[in-house]
Order: C-alpha cells, then sequence, then structure tokens
C-alpha cells in the first residue's frame, strides 16, 4: 500500500494536462484580445470607407 501511495505522488499526468489546460487558456485570452482590436479597426475602416462614398 506504501508504495501504491509513493507511485500515486510521482505520477505526473495531471500536472501535464493542468499545463496544457493553462496554455489552452492563454491562447483564448490572447485571441479573444487581439480579435476585439481587430473588430473594432476594420469597423472604423468601413465606416471611414462609408463615409467618403
Amino acid at each position: 500500500m506504501f508504495a501504491s501511495l509513493i507511485q500515486l505522488l510521482k505520477n505526473q499526468d495531471g500536472a501535464t494536462a493542468i499545463e496544457y489546460g493553462l496554455i489552452a487558456a492563454l491562447i483564448a485570452v490572447a485571441a479573444v484580445t487581439v480579435m476585439g482590436t481587430v473588430g473594432t479597426n476594420l469597423s472604423s475602416t468601413f465606416n471611414t470607407v462609408s463615409n467618403k462614398l
């Protein structure tokens, strides 16, 4: 039983999954931020073109 407890403590599969989850969350936050900025700039560009027509 003691050996199985030590084996469980050495297992790092959960830590790896958490790391991948954090990386995915960081990428999602960056993508939302960039898309929001691009959307605002694109809207501004379309409004400028529309006003000049």
